[in-house]
Formats: C-alpha cells, structure tokens, sequence
C-alpha cells in the first residue's frame, strides 16, 4: 500500500473553477495524505497547464472551459469520477517519485474496479498522440479497458508535496467503488469534511485566478 493512513474527503458538485482551486488549496494546506472525489455542476473541459485554449475551444464547441495547474491533455468531465490525492512532502511516499505514485494509484483503481466485475490493464508503453485529448492518447500505466483509456492523471510538484489530478471514465460504478479505492491505497482511511479555510482559499484562488481570462487563455 502507498500510505499507512489516508484523509479522503467525498467532496459535492462544484464549477470548473472551485474544483480547480479546491485542489490547489489542498496541496498548499498538505499535512497528511489526502484524497478528494468529486464531480461538476455542468460538464466541463479541463486543459492541461501547458493546453492550448483555441485549439481545445475549437475542438470541443460551447463547453465550460478551465485550466488545470496540472499538466496533461484536455479531458472532458461531467460523466467521469475525478479525484486529486495530495501527498506531503514531508511523507514517504512523496520521494517515490511521479511514474511510481501514478503506477500505484492505477493499480489501487484497477483492484477497485476488479472487485466490481471489470478487468483492466496498464499500459506498457505509451501510444502515438493522434489528439491533445488526454483520453485519446494512452500513456504509460494508464489504466486500459478493450483497448480504451479509461483512468489517466496529470501531476504537480511543489515545495508543500505532490498533487496528482485524474478522471475515471467508466459509467455504473457502485457506491463501494470509491471506499474500494481509498482502501487499496491504504491501510487506515479517515474520512472528512474539506476544512473550511481550504474551502476559504479554493474560493478566493477561484476568483483571483482559474475563473478569470488571463489564466484560461494563458496558451
């Protein structure tokens, strides 16, 4: 398992721009192991840190639209299981490094997913880009189900620990499913309420930047 004992916070509804910044605030606020599942008020497009907004915006039409601070393709939500795990820096786990939390958090999701009656693999290699879509473009460890992408992930690196952003597109999953998940991840799970001076900061981080102009259009 990657954590001996592990927050998860099952998070509500919110726009493009808070889920963003509830995210960030976390990393920021990183004191112990913490995972958040959560969904979107409408469906929405997320871009990767270094995403181009036109090329997305064309692409995909009248959508809400926001940046991630992680990188990656974009990924349309609405329909998937989004998650963010923040890992301190001061954690073991933490000097793991990026490829082995991304490997181990698909095996966690693959466990999950085997105990709901579905069988994936990782990938091995990564395939050829043929889209900036992010679930067009297998990597490696993505999660894959009859050749399809179904679970990928952008991370990011700060002093505060790591943050890794993913979706987990496939549709039915049980009530179990997330509580499957935490559970692969580790030993002992908390669940809590997102403390309310995070949800302070996620709201002001919202407003100040991933709902504004400058930042969505940045590339």
């Amino acid at each position: 398992m990657l954590f001996e004992r592990l927050v998860v916070h099952e998070d509500c509804a919110h726009d493009a721009a808070m889920n963003m910044a509830i995210d960030e605030a976390l990393l920021e606020a990183a004191g112990e192991p913490t995972l958040r599942f959560y969904s979107w008020n409408q469906p929405a497009i997320s871009l990767g840190y270094f995403g181009k907004f036109a090329d997305s915006a064309k692409e995909n039409g009248a959508q809400e639209f926001v940046r991630r601070w992680t990188g990656g393709g974009s990924v349309l939500h609405g329909d998937d299981l989004t998650y963010a795990l923040v890992t301190p820096a001061k954690h073991p786990a933490f000097q793991l490094g990026p490829r082995a939390i991304y490997a181990a958090l698909h095996y966690a999701i693959q466990s999950a997913l085997r105990e709901e009656g579905l069988e994936t693999e990782l990938a091995a290699a990564p395939a050829p880009k043929i889209s900036d879509a992010c679930f067009a473009n297998p990597v490696r460890d993505d999660l894959m189900m009859q050749d399809r992408k179904v679970a990928g992930a952008a991370q990011r690196r700060t002093r505060a620990g790591f943050l890794q952003q993913g979706s987990i597109q496939v549709p039915g999953l049980t009530p179990a499913f997330r509580d499957r998940f935490s559970r692969a991840l580790a030993g002992t799970v908390e669940k809590r309420a997102i403390p309310p001076v995070v949800l302070e900061r996620a709201a002001l981080l919202a407003r100040q930047k991933y709902a504004t102009d400058d930042w969505l259009r940045r590339c």
